[in-house]
């Protein structure tokens, strides 16, 4: 009995980390990714988790940062800022104000972004709280995506 306990054991154990997560990424805008993947990183407002097959339920809010997502050995980056990411079974689904992969981000244009946001911040004496909040998010965001941009030069 022992013996039939511990080989019971070894199957579940092996078996739930070869199955896949089912990822789902989605802003008000698109679906930026959907994908059967071994693993995803999540930015939360309590730091980062790591997410395999057999994860506990879990609801949590996205910060800005970076969401690692992993299928076989390749590792891919998105930017992410906002939101909220679920995990139900072996399923994950963010809702993220913002979303975008690595391959689509314009180096150039996030770069105009951010010195426009930075300016309007410097020059701002009696802006909206809502506008001033808005513009601190557009910086981090831009941040965000510039340092996964740029992550592998």
């Amino acid at each position: 009995q022992a013996l039939l306990l511990l080989v019971t054991w070894y199957l579940v154990l092996n078996t739930s980390f070869k199955m896949p997560l089912t990822l789902e990424i989605v802003t008000p805008e698109a679906r930026v990714y959907s994908d059967t993947i071994d693993t995803v990183v999540i930015p939360t407002v309590e730091g980062e988790v790591g997410i395999l097959p057999g994860h506990i339920a879990l609801l949590t809010q996205i910060e800005h940062g970076e969401l690692r997502v992993t299928k076989g050995s390749v590792t891919q980056t998105l930017a992410v800022s906002g939101g909220f990411a679920e995990v139900e079974g072996d399923r994950v689904h963010v809702l993220a104000e913002h979303a975008i992969t690595e391959e689509k981000i314009d180096e150039h244009a996030v770069e105009a972004a951010l010195k426009r946001a930075e300016e309007e911040l410097a020059a701002a004496k009696n802006i909206d709280p809502q506008q001033y909040e808005h513009l601190q998010n557009l910086v981090r965001y831009s941040g965000v995506q510039l340092a996964v941009k740029r992550r592998r030069r």
